[in-house]
């Protein structure tokens, strides 16, 4: 009734006689609206939310663990941090259950419906089998048909305390007993510090850095699901919340993963790649160039001796210079080879090859080819193209190896993006009077330029660290070959004769970024004699920069061809 008053007043005559609005209804509409906002979040809802967020924050510790950025052996304020993350996980399992019996007995307002559904009552019992046969076989001790048994009535316990109660309950139970249960494991001892099992039968150890942190994200995951449902008073908007905190806390996740790799690499590799470097007018060494006969003479103002040396024992710094060049060459060399005909492919077969079982094979055969490992690639190198490249490993080999692997996926995507461009692009062309190869031309490839692209990024990620093409093709067979960096341009070579040109640069055996990292393994050390862990990890750390140093040139290369395609 009072807004029903305040609509009076806001339409009541104004002194003039008119119908103007009454400011005092503008307040009064404001008023309640803020208590609107008041009582549209209640204290249940605030808990709830916090302890989404808590599990998040648990999820988001138990990863830094995992990548060692905390340990298992630190306390956090006086407790040790195996304690301290069973403690939190205990009191969010709580938590849980209590939000499933508040709203079961009317203290919370929530509209659940009958039963929590199959999909969640079978991933808890899919949980609990595996808990329940932890217990019985490494507590308990039971033989085969004992641990069996207990993970068998453990799952029927827990699918029947999904699927019989209403679904409050059934969300909050089965999840909530699952934190409260490995939460008092890690609180009581039953896994700490110095814990450890090695299961029968398997040559592996696992140890409380690996163990306490996956248990602790994955019930995390849990807990966050249950708790927004009931953040969303279960029902419709509760599931629908609940996978929508799910789906972010996994796309977290995967992010958190990728980019803590690369900072773990860079922390491990930083020392490393900066170390001897020194800057000013002529500290750098000096670097003799010949382009067509002529020489110049370049003193560089940088000295990063990592990125400028090679491998030397008078060295102070060994270097991966060599491998860097051998890496930047066997990548241009491939997309030169792969690119011009892969996209002349996928122009033959879009818009020149009729629909038929020549392009169902074609289409069939590309998908194969990139779906091939690339040891078959190596192989098919060692044993073809060696051969007819004077009988001995060389970095022409190779470009040809991984232009053969990038092939595949420039005609696929090539031919996808040509024909997705529309129709009518080309029925326009052709009623202009354009000829076909005009229309392919001007029109056709530069709308489906942005999507090629796309597709050559695709394929410079995976050649450029492939180990097994380069390894058989190109890599020669000591530890870290030669100091020396190849000079392709500068090794053209022209005569009156046949062939007219040549290049003796591209038939000898180089190195390359992933061969090198490669070598390491394989020899057992860490890197050569000079800091040799510095040197490991800084050599993976260039490996990873060279390729997302390709990446962003085919990512800014792409949106320059949609800037001028949009123009």
């Amino acid at each position: 009734m009072s807004g029903v008053t305040g609509g009076d007043r806001g339409t009541n005559p104004s002194p003039a006689g008119g119908a103007g609005p009454d400011p005092g209804a503008d307040r009064g509409t404001g008023a309640e609206r803020d208590a609107l906002v008041r009582e549209g979040t209640s204290v249940a809802e605030l808990l709830a939310a916090g302890t989404v967020g808590l599990s998040a924050l648990l999820f988001a510790l138990a990863l830094g663990a995992q990548f060692e950025l905390l340990t298992m052996t630190d306390a956090v304020a006086g407790v040790p941090m195996v304690t301290a993350l069973g403690g939190l996980l205990a009191v969010l399992g709580a938590t849980i259950l209590g939000f499933g019996a508040g709203s079961r007995l009317g203290v919370l307002p929530t509209e659940p419906q009958t039963d929590a559904g199959l999909v969640a009552a079978t991933a808890f019992a899919a949980i609990w089998f595996v808990v329940g046969g932890l217990v019985g076989s490494q507590t308990l001790g039971l033989g085969l048909g004992g641990w069996l048994v207990a993970a068998l009535a453990a799952a029927a316990v827990a699918f029947a305390a999904t699927v019989a109660p209403r679904e409050d309950v059934g969300s909050t139970l089965p999840a909530g007993a699952l934190a409260l249960f490995a939460g008092l494991v890690f609180v009581t001892g039953t896994i700490g510090p110095q814990w450890s099992w090695t299961p029968g039968g398997l040559r592996a150890t696992f140890f409380p850095r690996f163990v306490v942190p996956t248990v602790v994200m994955f019930c995390a995951l849990v807990i966050g699901w249950s708790g927004a449902k009931a953040y969303g008073g279960f029902g419709a908007r509760g599931r629908h919340v609940g996978a929508h905190v799910l789906l972010y806390l996994n796309a977290g996740a995967i992010l958190a993963v990728l980019f803590g790799l690369i900072a773990f690499v860079v922390a491990k590799g930083f020392p490393g790649l900066v170390q001897g470097i020194s800057v000013g007018s002529g500290a750098g060494p000096s670097t003799t160039i010949a382009l067509f006969g002529v020489s110049y003479t370049v003193v560089w103002p940088v000295s990063w001796p990592f990125l400028m040396n090679g491998v030397s024992l008078l060295a102070d710094v060994d270097g991966v210079l060599p491998a860097i060049a051998g890496t930047v060459w066997l990548v241009v060399g491939a997309v030169l080879f792969a690119v011009p005909l892969g996209v002349g492919a996928a122009v033959f077969l879009s818009e020149y090859a009729d629909e038929g079982r020549f392009t169902e094979v074609v289409e069939v055969a590309t998908n194969g080819l990139w779906s091939t490992p690339s040891i078959v690639f190596g192989l098919f190198g060692y044993a073809f193209l060696i051969p007819r490249f004077g009988g001995q490993k060389s970095l022409l080999s190779g470009m040809l190896t991984l232009g053969f692997m990038l092939l595949p996926l420039v005609v696929i995507t090539g031919r996808e993006a040509m024909l997705a461009v529309p129709d009518e692009y080309r029925d326009a062309s052709a009623a202009l009077g354009v000829t076909k190869w005009q229309t392919i031309r001007s029109v056709v490839l530069p709308a489906a330029m942005p999507g090629v692209v796309t597709g050559v990024i695709l394929g410079v990620g995976r050649i450029a660290g492939e180990t097994a093409p380069i390894l058989l093709t190109m890599a020669g067979g000591t530890l870290l070959p030669g100091s020396q960096t190849v000079d392709v341009i500068g090794g053209f070579r022209f005569s009156s004769s046949p062939p007219f040109v040549t290049n003796p640069e591209l038939l000898q055996a180089t190195s390359a970024l992933p061969y090198q990292v490669y070598a390491l393994v394989k020899a057992g050390v860490e890197g050569p004699i000079n800091n040799p862990d510095n040197f490991a990890w800084g050599l993976v750390l260039v490996l990873l920069a060279v390729v997302l140093s390709f990446y962003a040139v085919g990512i800014a290369t792409r949106y320059y061809f949609r800037k001028k395609l949009y123009q």
